[in-house]
């Protein structure tokens, strides 16, 4: 069995995704909807607490806002974790790479980029994202997206309830995982459609410091054959302390541009920078 859980939004999920997991899986499955319509709980919270209920040894944190398009999906699902006994987590979208600098998992250099999922924008575009696999169908990661996370229960692995929010629970569960030495990977088995996209806004940001100043030890991670990352992590830097500016979130934008300008003392960043945190 599978448990399946989601934090709603809603008292309860639509038809059109109960009936688009029900007739896909191909397994047998228990649903549990966390209702987070009152906003209760932070996603850390509400994950555990399904974690907590769930009854099946396999257990896959999904959106809301979803749709499935790969038949049999839970029976693929249970063949990876049985073929692979160190595996303890599976995405449909991830990264190879970490900076230690806050930034979101697909930061990272393009070649670094393992994806298999087809995503909609707010202009009305929709793109299929597939890319990174080579001869295999699964790809070793880092990170993989909160958008589709099934897991292997193992003990003493829950999400870190001292974070708060809606965001970076995906990177929070990909380093838990590694901690406990578990492999994560991305496969190409499993298509679905994923009909929002996140906002970096400044709860984000405020997240990201959460979960980067948590795994500061842990961070930079790197699984990739690009040796070359000092220049991506210098500009994920620069992107994250762009963002703390526009967010007025000053003192940490300091702390991060001394990390920046000892990483690299000469670059026309730290004199907009020096402009910028004064205006």
């Amino acid at each position: 069995m599978i448990s399946i859980i989601i934090c709603s939004r809603t008292k309860t999920i639509s038809d059109r995704l109960f009936h688009n997991l029900d007739e896909t899986i191909g397994y047998s499955y228990e649903l549990i909807i966390i209702d987070n319509s009152k906003n209760e709980y932070s996603i850390f919270e509400a994950y555990n607490k399904g974690l907590e209920e769930s009854k099946s040894e396999i257990v896959c944190f999904i959106h809301d806002d979803i749709n499935i398009l790969t038949k049999n999906w839970g029976a693929i699902l249970m063949d990876i974790f049985s073929k692979n006994k160190n595996i303890g987590l599976v995405g449909v979208a991830g990264s190879k790479s970490k900076t230690k600098m806050p930034s979101a998992w697909w930061d990272s250099p393009h070649e670094d980029l393992i994806m298999n999922i087809i995503q909609f924008f707010k202009d009305g575009r929709k793109v299929h994202f597939v890319k990174g696999f080579k001869d295999c169908k699964l790809e070793d990661v880092v990170a993989i997206d909160g958008v589709f996370m099934a897991a292997k229960k193992v003990d003493f692995i829950l999400f870190n309830s001292e974070l708060s929010g809606f965001h970076n629970y995906d990177l929070n569960l990909s380093f838990e995982y590694l901690k406990k030495g578990y492999t994560i990977v991305v496969t190409n088995e499993i298509l679905l459609e994923h009909f929002s996209i996140g906002i970096l806004d400044k709860s984000w940001c405020k997240s990201a410091l959460q979960i980067h100043n948590f795994y500061k030890d842990l961070l930079p991670l790197n699984k990739s054959e690009n040796f070359g990352l000092k220049k991506i992590e210098f500009d994920n830097g620069v992107k994250f302390v762009t963002k703390l500016l526009e967010f007025k979130i000053k003192k940490a934008a300091f702390f991060l541009w001394l990390k920046l300008f000892l990483m690299k003392p000469i670059s026309k960043f730290h004199v907009c920078f020096i402009e910028k945190i004064f205006s």
